[in-house]
């Protein structure tokens, strides 16, 4: 049966191959019509007919394997955006030295931690090794950006604080898919799920204006090959900040192209037999040439299209089939995990989005995730007090209106905010969900910044075009004309976040 979502996501496939200029409810039936009624002459279809359903039966299958592919995407537009920028190689790890900025369009950054992001293909290099040093907190995944599990079944992907090294450092070997050679002692052994791996980290510092800590403890990592460590390239860290670099999710039909190299890269792990059969379907196949015709080019150029704007529908859902995202029952605010929420205390979902009581991909709710966010891990999820980190996302306002950049609001986050490590508020694009390009220097404001807080302890943000007259270190531009959304982080949320005792206020529009 399909789910409320995936039928809306037929209508909306239908009607722009149809070349449609309406959404109406008319508009669409009518094309539904068009399709079931495809003329049939003596039992067979005519040959106008067959060639309007081959091209639909295309066009479908194309944006399926775009929405299915989501997470490859994501991981893909990152990957490609950062070499083509700063250099390719397992040496290369880009580092954010004076934070990620609205110039590095990716989604949903934290531009209130340093980031470094590199790639590794193991099927190239063959085992690799990861040096880290203490107190580093990353994340290995691999491309379904899937946490990489680690022998002994206790940690998956996690590096530092919540991984096995507990914040002492120590060297990660990734291992390929299906590998069967001999593992030396003295590694944390990570068993990768595909060839290609995303090496995730993150450090914190205290003082904005006194990043270089934290730079230098990143630059202390190190990735070689364990075969060739004497002999491996010198690790190269480019400063990422203040660079224009697109790390987007691709939403054209070059996609489909970026999927045939990594499937080319890849083995038979990537995906089941199913998911390398919908993709053969419309021409990727494993060592076999990928070159569509220009009426092929142009109708996966508009599957892909379309698809993309269809991830942009499931994104802003506050409800996935019957699970409500919210986090409290009278506030607005949702949460990126939607099993984290009272009504769902224990998980109903893995790591890898699939549905332990079913045993199936929860498809709906990867495609939400991955079209606004990347990346996730145990330690990240933790509901131990003071550890990992608590997610809140606005789409709208107190109303139920989604926010705007020509309206003002105020947002209150009552006294003693649970954060043991620190607490921000960042503005994402409603277009893609990259940091709002708002004229400031980070849309982001948070405790470190030391916003004037009120006499009763509770401290007032404001969101708008213009800072309210003497509140401007409590102020977060917006832009009229662009839509946006509001991420609340707690790092390091205490009993009182995560037993929902404290909550922040809606977003409320001022009038």
């Amino acid at each position: 049966m399909r789910t409320p979502i995936a039928q809306n996501m037929l209508a909306s496939a239908l009607a722009v191959v149809a070349g449609l200029g309406t959404t109406s409810l008319h508009a669409q039936t009518t094309r539904f019509d068009e399709l079931a009624g495809a003329k049939f002459e003596e039992n067979r279809p005519t040959q106008e007919s067959a060639q309007i359903l081959r091209d639909e039966l295309l066009f479908q299958r194309a944006t399926q394997a775009y929405l299915w592919a989501l997470p490859l995407i994501n991981t893909l537009g990152m990957k490609d955006g950062s070499e083509k920028t700063f250099g390719a190689g397992y040496n290369v790890l880009p580092i954010w030295k004076k934070r990620l900025d609205a110039k590095t369009l990716v989604t949903t950054p934290n531009s209130d931690v340093i980031y470094a992001m590199g790639y590794v293909d193991l099927g190239k290099e063959g085992p690799v090794v990861f040096e880290a040093p203490p107190n580093l907190q990353g994340i290995l995944l691999d491309f379904w950006q899937r946490p990489i599990p680690v022998d002994g079944g206790k940690f998956a992907g996690d590096v530092g604080l919540p991984g096995p090294d507990g914040g002492k450092g120590g060297k990660f070997l990734l291992l390929p898919p299906g590998y069967e050679g001999d593992v030396p002692e003295g590694y944390f052994v990570y068993r990768s799920g595909t060839h290609n791996v995303f090496v995730f980290l993150r450090a914190f510092y205290q003082d904005p204006k006194n990043l270089d800590p934290a730079v230098a403890l990143i630059e202390q990592s190190k990735i070689y090959p364990l075969q060739h460590k004497e002999g491996a390239k010198a690790m190269v860290f480019p400063n990422a900040s203040g660079v224009d670099v697109d790390m987007l999710p691709v939403s054209n039909g070059s996609v489909f192209d970026q999927l045939k190299r990594l499937v080319d890269s890849e083995d038979a792990s990537l995906a089941d037999a199913d998911g390398l059969g919908h993709l053969a379907s419309i021409g990727i196949v494993k060592g076999q040439p990928f070159s569509p015709d220009d009426k092929t080019r142009a109708i996966l150029d508009r599957a892909a299209k379309t698809a993309y704007k269809m991830s942009r529908v499931v994104a802003f859902e506050e409800k996935l089939g019957d699970r409500s995202l919210r986090i409290y029952p009278d506030r607005r605010w949702i949460h990126p995990l939607p099993d984290i929420t009272p009504a769902n205390p224990k998980p109903s979902m893995d790591l890898a989005w699939r549905n332990l009581a079913g045993g199936y991909l929860d498809l709906d709710a990867r495609i939400w995730f991955f079209s606004n966010y990347y990346s996730v891990s145990p330690g990240m999820v933790s509901q131990v007090p003071g550890k990992g980190a608590m997610y809140m996302i606005a789409f709208s306002d107190s109303e139920g209106q989604a926010l705007s950049g020509g309206s003002n609001y105020r947002l209150e986050l009552p006294r003693d905010i649970p954060a043991g490590n620190f607490w921000s508020v960042t503005l994402y694009e409603a277009e893609n969900g990259s940091g709002l390009a708002n004229g400031q220097a980070f849309p982001s404001l948070g405790s470190r910044d030391k916003p004037v807080p009120n006499s009763d302890g509770s401290t007032h943000l404001f969101l708008g075009p213009q800072a309210p007259a003497g509140k401007e270190g409590n102020w977060l531009a917006t832009v009229p004309g662009k839509g946006y959304f509001a991420i609340l982080r707690l790092y390091g949320p205490g009993e009182a976040a995560l037993g929902r005792t404290w909550k922040p206020g809606d977003i409320e529009k001022v009038k």
